[in-house]
């Protein structure tokens, strides 16, 4: 069964963007340095609906497993930030935007993009459905906090880089649920960032 993990970039303090974040500012103001470990390095790796990416050699393995997903769960704040990645994340593959409403006249469109208002257990569950055997990847704070509040999220890929942004976007904010066991599965230091990946203890259902 497809897991979901949630892979994020965070600053030391927690934010993923900066301050002033918007859909002309995605990253906030300093944000950017969240994902320069994404185009610093030497080691090339391109696929379809992705920018070229150049990572370094410490990075390359979770890059290739971002690149391996079989969905992309993804918030609509995200989503708009992200110019919709022109309707193609990678290779094609489903794009669930959790959504309280539908979208405008200038959404982003295509055959890939499916706009979920009907909750994050609903969307989850068809992304998982799309996913088959391969990995859900999740994307955004909002729905980080509502997938671990509903248990239906299995582990977090966090991209620590060593900056303080002093405020912006919290990836985890406030969750207001009882404490999560996590268990830590890998650490990776590379150039520029920490790579740190956690099993996530979710309640029985």
């Amino acid at each position: 069964m497809a897991r979901s993990v949630l892979d994020m970039s965070m600053s030391l303090d927690g934010f993923i963007a900066g301050p002033d974040d918007g859909p002309a500012n995605g990253l906030g103001t300093g944000g950017e340095r969240l994902h320069a470990w994404l185009f610093d390095g030497d080691q090339v790796r391109e696929t379809a609906g992705t920018p070229t990416l150049r990572t370094s050699a410490e990075s390359v393995p979770l890059v290739d497993e971002m690149l391996a997903t079989g969905a992309v769960l993804t918030g609509r704040r995200t989503f708009d930030a992200a110019g919709g990645w022109g309707g193609d994340h990678h290779d094609g593959v489903r794009i669930e935007v959790l959504t309280r409403t539908g979208p405008g006249p200038d959404a982003v469109r295509g055959p890939h993009v499916h706009y979920a208002t009907d909750g994050i257990e609903a969307a989850m569950a068809r992304a998982r459905a799309a996913a088959g055997d391969r990995d859900v990847l999740v994307h955004g704070a909002t729905t980080a906090q509502l997938a671990l509040r509903a248990g239906v999220l299995d582990e977090l890929q966090i991209h620590l880089v060593p900056v303080l942004l002093g405020g912006g976007r919290s990836l985890f904010g406030t969750l207001g649920i009882e404490p999560r066991h996590l268990d830590v599965t890998r650490v990776v230091d590379a150039p520029g960032v920490t790579h740190l990946r956690y099993h996530v203890t979710n309640p029985d259902p």
